[in-house]
């Protein structure tokens, strides 16, 4: 019976993290580092390194729907997308990398870290 519950706890969790990331994607261009992230580590009791391999898995679902919607409203600056998609894609490579390297917990505080750079940023603007 806990076992159910505990299932029937992380479905929620993950389809909540899921539509608030999709909510947040559409309003503010952030869903997967902002959103489905911390709620992982939080609430599934995701490690921050698996948290945020699935999160940038479910990104792809997001980011194509968004695209198509986006797009469809013409929205998207198709050059600048490519101009800045491209090379990121290159730093994923190199983030991936570095990530092997550094603990879970310094992970969790450099993350913790840029979050309250990024508020205060937002804050001072």
């Amino acid at each position: 019976m806990v076992e159910a519950s505990s299932a029937k706890h992380h479905r929620a969790v993950l389809i909540a993290a899921g539509a608030l990331a999709g909510v947040f994607s559409a309003l503010f261009g952030v869903g997967g580092g902002v959103v489905i992230v911390p709620m992982l580590i939080t609430f599934a009791g995701f490690d921050p390194k698996r948290a945020a391999s699935t999160s940038l898995a479910a990104i792809i679902f997001i980011a194509a729907w968004g695209t198509i919607a986006q797009g469809a409203l013409g929205n998207v600056e198709w050059r600048d997308a490519l101009l800045i998609g491209i090379p990121a894609m290159l730093g994923v490579v190199l983030g991936i990398a570095i990530k092997q390297r550094v603990s879970t917990e310094r992970l969790s505080i450099a993350f913790a870290a840029l979050m309250i750079v990024v508020a205060a940023l937002l804050v001072v603007q």
